[in-house]
């Protein structure tokens, strides 16, 4: 029988603002407007549902840039190049379906809509995954 491995971390745990937190509330609203939008193709009666919850996605989007600015010291150095090339793969990934609705001829004003939608979900989660690598660096090593 073996003891449990105890994990320290070499790096202090220290108070963060909710960036994870508001960055998946983020992902959830538009996510949330992403099905409702699909849902009424290709007789989009009403999209308000759906531009309300973008709009709240963003503004915790925004939110979540706020605090993360705030932050004294961070890492920046490990965030931006985790949050680079994520970027680059979700461009990919948005630019690609972009394709699809063109491609399907999408109605123009849901064309809109889900093309907002894809800019607001290529943005939040390489935010989140660059926080999330970044928030366990020592700040002082990537100065």
């Amino acid at each position: 029988m073996t003891a449990p491995v105890q994990h320290q971390s070499s790096t202090p745990q220290r108070a963060l603002p909710p960036v994870l937190e508001l960055g998946v509330a983020s992902l959830i609203c538009t996510l949330a407007a992403g099905i409702i939008v699909a849902a009424q193709v290709p007789n989009s009666h009403t999209l308000w549902p759906a531009v309300v919850l973008l709009v709240i996605a963003a503004g915790l989007l925004v939110a979540c840039g706020m605090l993360m600015i705030r932050i004294r010291p961070f890492a920046w150095r490990p965030f931006r190049q985790v949050w680079q090339w994520a970027m680059l793969a979700y461009i990919v990934i948005a630019g690609m379906l972009e394709y699809v609705f063109i491609k399907d001829k999408t109605p123009n004003n849901v064309l809109v809509m889900l093309t907002l939608l894809l800019v607001a979900f290529a943005v939040t989660v390489p935010t989140m995954l660059a926080f999330s690598v970044a928030r366990f660096q020592d700040p002082a090593a990537h100065e």
